[in-house]
């Protein structure tokens, strides 16, 4: 058979791997390589990683729900009624009957007429955005926006325009030059930042919205369970709050909550809710098991964020608005240093590079659960008061 008629007739395959080698050496060169590593948790706070045992800074799982007796117990029987996998979209056959419960769960805590669940965080804020907005309308991100907002903001093919990070002047300045010209406007904004843990001023920001005819939407992933009595970071004036079941929740999954014509909107033309399979109902039942805990244990979800400020306490950081606390230290290697260094001490605490960051700004990214223990808090921070931060 005749080979393609190229420069030098090159497998393809060659021409792709030496694409990704050369992608790749770039990276190594900036020191921006990432890998996958094997990490066993053991339970809520500890891991097994590498031969070493290690008390985990880097998990989201705030409260350790996902090693809670409940919750897990709740997931095994789920799999027992229903099976492993929901087997098709939810339009399809894969809507099991605990997606109405949860969906009924979620609406009544964030004080919404409904809500819809999604596969995933990045799911839903792919799926949502597209719905609201198209070619004729404005979308207005902060520019610290978690990747899946701006991966919906990018698909929704609207003019999408960028507001210095929690800047209500900025935000304000900028309505008032694109809202005129468009059909609609959409303001997103984290409520929680996944990297810095500071909060959106939605007090102010929601009314700023209303006054320009514009549409806010929260993504509170990091604030749910573990701010304002675990309704999380957005206010009841908030139309659009989307969330996860990832972090506090220590499930799967993402959700919308909303008032019933929109959450009926997205069943019918998010396409990452119309062409995904449905999760599967033990991540649905463990989430139920969890939003149970958090309902009725105000004590204990009140640990994260109060174990946050005893850190920053101890090593005279700002004063921590939620359970997440960066380290700033500026320069990626070092950065990366200072992460391995924890781990001789006993700690794993991710460094946090470019991309994810912007650049001159890694950092160590704390996150603090409910159940760490005071004494090795004590601990982490007389090491990063005396040795990373000196």
């Amino acid at each position: 058979m005749p080979q393609p008629d190229t420069a030098d007739n090159r497998d393809p395959r060659q021409t792709l791997d030496a694409f990704a080698q050369d992608k790749l050496d770039s990276l190594a060169a900036r020191g921006l390589t990432r890998r996958v590593i094997d990490t066993h948790r053991t339970d809520g706070m500890w891991v097994e990683r590498e031969g070493r045992r290690l008390l985990s800074f880097s998990c989201n799982d705030y409260l350790n729900l996902s090693q809670h007796p409940a919750v897990k117990q709740a997931a095994i029987a789920a799999i027992e009624t229903y099976g492993v996998g929901s087997g098709a979209s939810r339009l399809i056959t894969g809507n099991h009957p605990l997606f109405a419960q949860l969906e009924q769960r979620l609406s009544r805590l964030k004080g919404t007429d409904a809500a819809c669940v999604f596969g995933s965080g990045y799911l839903a804020n792919s799926g949502i955005i597209p719905v609201l907005a198209g070619p004729d309308d404005l979308v207005l991100v902060d520019e610290l926006a978690h990747a899946c907002i701006w991966s919906g903001a990018q698909l929704s093919r609207g003019k999408v325009v960028t507001f210095r990070h929690n800047d209500l002047d900025d935000l304000e300045a900028l309505l008032k030059r694109y809202r005129a010209s468009a059909r609609h406007a959409l303001v997103v904004t984290d409520g929680v930042f996944s990297m810095d843990g500071d909060l959106a001023p939605l007090d102010a920001m929601a009314p700023l919205a209303q006054r320009h005819d514009a549409w806010l939407m929260t993504d509170d992933a990091h604030g749910l369970g573990v701010l304002s009595s675990g309704r999380g970071s957005a206010r009841a004036d908030v139309p659009l709050q989307m969330g996860t079941l990832s972090k506090a929740i220590g499930s799967y999954g993402g959700y919308l909550a909303a008032s019933a014509p929109v959450i009926e909107l997205m069943r019918n033309r998010a396409r990452t809710f119309v062409y995904s399979t449905g999760l599967p109902a033990a991540m649905v039942a463990a989430a139920i098991a969890a939003l149970d805990l958090i309902e009725t244990d105000k004590a204990y979800i009140a640990q994260p964020l109060a174990k946050a400020r005893l850190f920053t306490r101890l090593t005279n950081l700002p004063d921590a608005q939620s359970p997440i606390v960066p380290v700033v230290i500026g320069d990626a290697d070092a950065t990366m240093a200072a992460s391995r260094g924890l781990i001789d001490d006993g700690f794993l605490v991710a460094g946090i590079r470019p991309p994810t960051v912007p650049m001159g700004t890694a950092r160590l990214r704390l996150t603090f659960t409910a159940q760490h223990p005071v004494d090795e808090i004590e601990r982490l921070a007389a090491i990063v008061r005396n040795r990373i931060m000196a």
